[in-house]
């Protein structure tokens, strides 16, 4: 297992240099510049470019930058926050992003798991039919649509929850209750759908699962429901679930562009939108670089929890 794990991480460190540098290629080629403004005389451009090196080979900009990233994990500068670092500004934005993305995967994936597993067991029931239902809508809704009207009933009607986001909870030293408090409807909004998604692929692999020989085979010899269930069923169906919640999980980080516009998080989806909408360079790379590797840090982490659940896999990493 070790020598598979030595190997990933050979495989990981490979995968964010090409995106790096795949991503540094595509910034050259899209027309415009990050000092592009109608009040800049061409003058005025051209020694900014200068300062900066931008007016340099594509080669020497792409050799001093990835020696800076190298060497001194050092993304460059950017020019929309007035030349602040980019590695800074990433480390000030990733953690709302993160947090509230991480609370919605604490709420969705157990829920899931135990909505689909319920919805399996007593599959053709009106549990079953309760559950198919919400995992459509669940699915079907768009984002956007359930942020608005949690916002509107639980924010504006009824104010239980705030109606945005408040950083300065962490700022000031409030309790970290308080800051959950201000999570719980962006959290929540991104939860229903790891809960839809879960809960419909959970369903899906248990029912084949309860179905397979082996179960049937344990059931004869005389083991109870839920031995056979918690023993054997749930092990073999959380495998497949486990594959899903892994791009969930960067998709959750990466895409809740719309509920941290909805609920004024100010993280690290809403910084590149801005990046790009400015053509600031070396802030779309280090927030590419970061988005990647939350992706193969995820993909890790599931690929060793594959050996976890069935040992079958771990003992055949193991053969590497």
């Amino acid at each position: 297992m070790l020598v598979y794990t030595l190997k990933r991480l050979g495989m990981m460190a490979l995968t964010l240099f090409l995106i790096l540098t795949i991503t540094f290629m595509l910034l050259q080629v899209i027309p415009g510049s990050p000092f592009n403004s109608p009040k800049m005389t061409d003058e005025q451009l051209e020694k900014l470019e200068n300062l900066y090196g931008l007016s340099d080979p594509v080669y020497m900009q792409y050799a001093r930058y990835m020696k800076g990233v190298i060497t001194k994990f050092d993304f460059g500068i950017s020019f929309k926050y007035r030349n602040r670092p980019v590695t800074g500004l990433i480390l000030d934005k990733i953690p709302n992003t993160v947090q509230v993305g991480g609370l919605a995967l604490l709420l969705g994936v157990p829920i899931g798991i135990l909505l689909g597993a319920i919805a399996a067991i007593y599959k053709n029931g009106i549990l079953d039919n309760i559950s198919t239902v919400l995992a459509v809508i669940g699915v079907s809704v768009p984002m956007f649509v359930l942020a608005a009207l949690m916002q509107y009933y639980l924010s504006f009607r009824l104010d239980i929850f705030p109606f945005l986001y408040d950083q300065t909870n962490i700022d000031k030293g409030i309790s970290v209750a308080q800051h959950l408090y201000s999570m719980t409807l962006p959290s929540t909004a991104l939860a229903i759908f790891v809960i839809a998604t879960t809960m419909r692929y959970m369903r899906s692999e248990l029912v084949e699962v309860l179905g397979s020989d082996y179960i049937m085979l344990a059931r004869a010899k005389g083991l109870t429901r839920n031995k056979v269930i918690g023993r054997h069923a749930l092990r073999n169906a959380l495998i497949p679930v486990i594959t899903v919640i892994g791009p969930m999980t960067v998709m959750l980080i990466s895409g809740s562009t719309v509920i941290e516009r909805f609920f004024g998080v100010p993280g690290l989806a809403q910084t590149l939108i801005q990046a790009i909408s400015t053509r600031d360079y070396f802030l779309i790379l280090g927030i590419a670089f970061a988005y990647s590797f939350i992706l193969v840090t995820v993909v890790l982490i599931v690929d060793l929890l594959y050996g976890v659940i069935d040992p079958r896999i771990r003992l055949a990493g193991g053969n590497d």
